[in-house]
């Protein structure tokens, strides 16, 4: 971005509209949140789940993974369509209400078939979410704070996971599983309601230079959003880049609960407390810092913005190796805690990265693509995967294998960060041809 467009918009953010984005932000974070929870009770559960309905490590990683990712996935390309064309607050609202819906009937399920529909309900509801909050964040703060915004949205996934993991941990040592679904899923239907009247609509484009400004320009057609995507290596070596950290992340966060009761031995509380401590502080570090450093490295080199993302990855994989394979509980605990700092770097940067490269009226599609192959390809195999290996390898100390060779993923996707960061720049300029 040029002096004088930064300037420009520099000069466009007003005190005013400053204070309506942060508290527009505020309540993004706080959908984004519940989403979490309602994700996160699952890999809580999901041990309890096992026993009640006999299931094996594969079956609960396309439970956990697939299910919810193959809708949330398909259905998030008609859904950032609408977002891209009407408005982006109801929208949420509704997703919001759906999902939260279909949490509450996941406990009302009473057999395997019955559960992976409800998932299956729960992601075709939070498909909505993303896409259009990604949008309403690059309408309301100009280029140079969208990284910090980014991932300060993104906060949501490691406090919600704090929650969830502590709560539903907590709740699954006393109550039965079913109704601590109930439990979760029930409040969002009110905080539906309040974000209906508390989010409002902004202007579409406010700080885009060009004809997009205000909302002017028309939104771009599907097969412009997909020739973009294709004719620029920046945006093509990204969206694989953060596929393949999607598969690892996607796969670790899924069973590291179970990791721990399992090999470790610890409780479901104390297991919750542990993975609700190490993703909420130290995720949320980790989520902060790759928007923080980007912003703060980028306005001197845009390709700042993607070399930290390859910098926490790669930094994440020793640590993360330690944490599976060793024998103690407390180094196991110390470990995963610091490599959660590395591998969430990435979770609001490379969507910073990504949005800063798309127009102001595709940028509800460019988040639904990554979210489709991040989801689809990343969350969606992630988990069945480690769960097939876990299976295939056999024994109750399998699953710490399986996790640590889920990181051979980093390295791949670390390839594809140092490709992007090649033509990053020139691709910036490219994007008002």
């Amino acid at each position: 971005m040029s002096e004088s467009n930064e300037a420009d918009q520099k000069s466009l953010f007003t005190p005013e509209r400053m204070q309506a984005a942060k508290g527009a932000l505020a309540m993004l974070v706080t959908v984004n949140v519940m989403s979490q929870l309602d994700r996160q009770v699952m890999n809580v559960l999901i041990p309890e789940i096992q026993l009640d309905l006999s299931l094996s490590d594969a079956d609960a990683g396309w439970l956990v993974g697939f299910a919810f990712a193959v809708c949330y996935s398909i259905a998030g390309i008609p859904l950032a369509r609408f977002a891209d064309r009407g408005s982006r607050r109801n929208l949420i609202v509704i997703a919001l209400g759906v999902w939260s819906a279909m949490t509450a009937f996941c406990g009302l399920a009473r057999n395997f078939v019955q559960l992976f529909v409800a998932r299956i309900g729960v992601g075709v509801g939070e498909a909505g979410c993303a896409p259009a909050a990604q949008s309403l964040i690059g309408d309301y703060f100009p280029a140079h704070h969208r990284g910090r915004a980014l991932a300060t949205y993104q906060l949501g996934v490691p406090i919600g996971i704090l929650i969830g993991s502590i709560v539903g941990g907590a709740l699954s040592d006393h109550l039965p599983w079913r109704t601590v679904f109930l439990v979760f899923g029930l409040p969002g239907l009110g905080l539906a309601i309040v974000t209906r009247f508390v989010l409002k609509e902004p202007a579409r484009g406010t700080f885009d230079a060009g004809p997009g400004r205000s909302g002017a320009a028309e939104v771009e057609p599907l097969g412009v959003v997909f020739r973009f995507f294709v004719e620029r290596p920046a945006m093509r070596h990204v969206l694989a880049a953060a596929t393949l950290q999607t598969l690892v992340v996607g796969a670790q966060v899924t069973f590291n609960f179970m990791f721990l009761t399992r090999v470790h031995a610890l409780t479901g509380t104390q297991a919750g407390l542990v993975i609700g401590l190490l993703n909420g502080v130290f995720g949320v570090v980790g989520t902060y810092l790759g928007g923080w450093l980007g912003d703060r490295f980028g306005s001197r080199d845009a390709r700042w913005y993607v070399w930290w993302l390859a910098i926490g990855a790669a930094a994440s994989i020793p640590f993360s190796l330690a944490a599976y394979l060793a024998e103690a509980a407390w180094l196991s605990i110390v470990a995963l805690s610091i490599s959660v700092i590395g591998s969430y770097m990435y979770a609001g940067a490379v969507h910073a990265v990504s949005q800063s490269l798309a127009k102001p009226r595709m940028r509800a599609m460019t988040a639904a693509i990554m979210l489709l192959s991040m989801n689809l390809i990343g969350y969606g195999l992630g988990p069945p995967i480690a769960g097939s290996l876990s299976d295939a390898l056999g024994g109750d100390q399998a699953l710490r294998y399986s996790l640590a060779l889920m990181n051979l993923g980093l390295i791949w996707a670390c390839v594809h960060y140092l490709l992007c960061a090649r033509t990053y720049r020139a691709d910036l300029l490219a994007k008002s041809d």
